[in-house]
């Protein structure tokens, strides 16, 4: 599993040509009159603002689908084959395709399904409470925003080795001949990496304090009468939840510029004293960034169709959510700054063997 994961740079794009085919007919099946199509009024999910895409029609949507898949496989293969010939229109394509895949159309479905993973892993196992079952909680419409979101990150993986290899540098670590900005030594990325995990570790407690709360009795930045309904509905739990899981992850965030968050400490026995592998930080914190990302953006959306925004009796309920684009910017700032300052030596290129200061 290492040597495929090091050996990013040569199979992304092939991966992303693949995804690209595969979605592509998928968008084929759907033009034909297959059943299936997650978008629009099709989605079980459909509420104005959810989706970027909650207005398109199966008729209209799934022939585009179609098309940009074909159009993306055959992309996808030039940068695989590091074709140089329209080396712009190429990475156009690769960065239009990973924008849009990871961040325009996921929503915050995403964002609430990976919150609630660990509780999901659970009813697998021993059923939902009240009989409910596993695909109402997750259907086919929010199994696809996972498999759009993984086609973006490999979009993403591809564009990036295309844009390193035609550009001169080192596909595996981006260091050309010219060094590293000043930006970007280790010394600089630490002074600004603090403030990036600062703002990604204090976004979330107005949202974790409020939740808290409310599992305490308080309703905090809600009318009493909604939080009756929480209690009577047990929702207030379900916040709670979600509350303790931001707070590991706020925890966890702080890790990118603490000790421990580099070297495994004294508690963690069987590993303590270890170096951490900088991607077990590196790849999960720049996923969830972009989660986050595309999560605060659909509540702009939702708040603005439902004319929610500035009902100060509910703030607890929508001011929280609409800094969380802010939030996933400063995780993924965090994140970058942690791989600047432990990367450490290139072992394709060699560059980068001499520690840098800012």
């Amino acid at each position: 599993m290492r040597r495929i994961s090091a050996k990013w740079p040569q199979w992304a794009g092939y991966a992303a040509a693949v995804w690209a085919l595969g979605y592509g007919a998928l968008g084929l099946f759907w033009a034909l009159g297959g059943q299936g199509f997650p978008f629009g009024r099709s989605d079980p999910d459909w509420e104005p603002g959810l989706s970027v895409l909650g207005g398109v029609t199966r008729e209209a949507a799934a022939p585009v689908i179609a098309v940009l898949g074909g159009v993306g496989a055959v992309a996808g293969l030039a940068i695989a084959r590091g074709v140089r010939r329209g080396r712009t229109v190429l990475l156009g394509i690769a960065w239009l395709m990973a924008v849009a895949l990871t961040v325009v159309v996921p929503d915050n479905r995403v964002l609430m399904l990976v919150a609630y993973a660990p509780l999901l892993a659970v009813f697998a196992f021993t059923g939902v409470p009240g009989g409910q079952p596993m695909s109402e909680l997750v259907p086919w419409s929010r199994i696809n925003l996972f498999v759009v979101l993984v086609g973006g990150l490999l979009w993403a993986l591809a564009a990036l080795a295309y844009q390193r290899r035609t550009a001169g540098d080192c596909v595996q670590c981006g260091r050309g001949d010219h060094g590293p900005a000043r930006w970007a030594v280790p010394g600089a990325a630490r002074r600004w990496g603090v403030w990036a995990v600062a703002v990604a570790a204090a976004i979330p407690a107005l949202y974790d304090a409020s939740r808290f709360a409310w599992a305490a009795g308080i309703p905090l930045g809600i009318t009493a009468e909604f939080w009756r309904w929480l209690d009577e509905s047990g929702l207030r739990w379900g916040g709670l939840f979600l509350s303790v899981m931001g707070l590991v992850g706020a925890v966890l965030t702080l890790g990118l510029v603490q000790r421990w968050g580099e070297v495994y400490p004294r508690w963690i026995w069987f590993k303590a004293g270890r170096p951490v592998p900088p991607m077990l930080a590196v790849v999960p914190a720049s996923i969830v960034s972009v989660i986050v990302f595309s999560g605060g953006l659909t509540y702009w959306r939702l708040y603005t169709a439902h004319d929610l925004l500035g009902d100060w009796d509910m703030w607890a309920i929508w001011a929280p959510p609409l800094v969380w684009p802010l939030w996933g910017v400063a995780l993924a700032a965090a994140t970058l700054a942690y791989h600047l300052r432990r990367r450490g030596a290139c072992r394709v290129c060699g560059r980068g063997g001499i520690p840098e200061t800012g």
